[in-house]
């Protein structure tokens, strides 16, 4: 295995969904992780007793399954752009049929991926870093409708990557809408994960609220911020006695929904 630092998180998040797929109280099941987990040759004894790094990757899941999932509904034949994809297999999870989804990530990353998961012809890899608008040029958009999933990767770059993330999205597409994983700075300092601090990764950068990445580039329109406990709380129910607190509750991660 040739994976360094933050690439090695990847197969932390495939661990925690092909972990949950075997509970039998499972939010969602994720046939294809647990297939490739079987195959890769890695020391997941950290990972499995990493429960924050767990429940936020399932929470998380849960969470972006479901928007996503509506948005298909709602444009069946949209265009998907998973950024900084790594061993992401919701498009396993979500198909309909229809879609077309691009997975960009970095060469190394790419590569890795596409030994265990397969390309096929509405599913495309594409070696770039997020921060080289040349994976532009390659997106073909059928229906006008794009859909920008941007998971667990902001919380590792610093304001300066992110805004230039944000503007290759704005200057290369008229319309689209941007699923934004963001990471509360309380949390960027204090978060600690066992299983990530032994691949030698470190948090560096988050903002409190999705409207202020406006503040970034005003090119879009804030709608919204989910918050990740709302996944949390469908896979473990007794979560809601302590989750609503506010103080708790800014601490999570959300996913910031934009729209240009």
């Amino acid at each position: 295995m040739n994976l360094e630092g933050v690439e090695k998180t990847m197969l932390l998040t495939l661990f925690a969904k092909a972990q949950h797929s075997q509970e039998k109280n499972h939010k969602f099941y994720d046939k294809k992780a647990i297939e490739v987990i079987s195959k890769i040759d890695y020391d997941f004894t950290l990972a499995d007793k990493d429960m924050k790094m767990k429940m936020g990757v399932i929470g998380r899941t849960i969470v972006l399954d479901e928007m996503v999932s509506d948005y298909i509904k709602k444009h069946p034949h949209c265009t998907i752009v998973n950024i900084a994809s790594g061993m992401d297999t919701r498009f396993n999870r979500l198909d309909n049929g229809l879609i077309r989804w691009y997975n960009v990530d970095l060469e190394n990353s790419a590569n890795f991926r596409l030994k265990y998961i397969k390309d096929n012809d509405r599913v495309k890899t594409l070696a770039y870093s997020a921060m080289d608008e040349k994976w532009t040029d390659e997106i073909k958009i059928e229906s006008g409708n794009v859909l920008f999933i941007i998971e667990g990767l902001t919380m590792y770059l610093q304001e300066s990557d992110v805004s230039d993330i944000m503007k290759i999205i704005n200057d290369h597409f008229a319309r689209c809408t941007i699923f934004m994983e963001v990471m509360p700075p309380s949390s960027v300092e204090k978060t600690k994960e066992i299983s990530v601090e032994e691949t030698e990764s470190e948090f560096t950068w988050g903002v409190q609220k999705g409207q202020e990445l406006l503040k970034i580039n005003p090119n879009f329109r804030w709608v919204r911020d989910v918050n990740l406990f709302d996944g949390v709380n469908k896979y473990k129910p007794i979560t809601r006695l302590f989750t609503w607190i506010p103080m708790i509750r800014n601490r999570m991660d959300y996913i910031a929904v934009l729209e240009k």
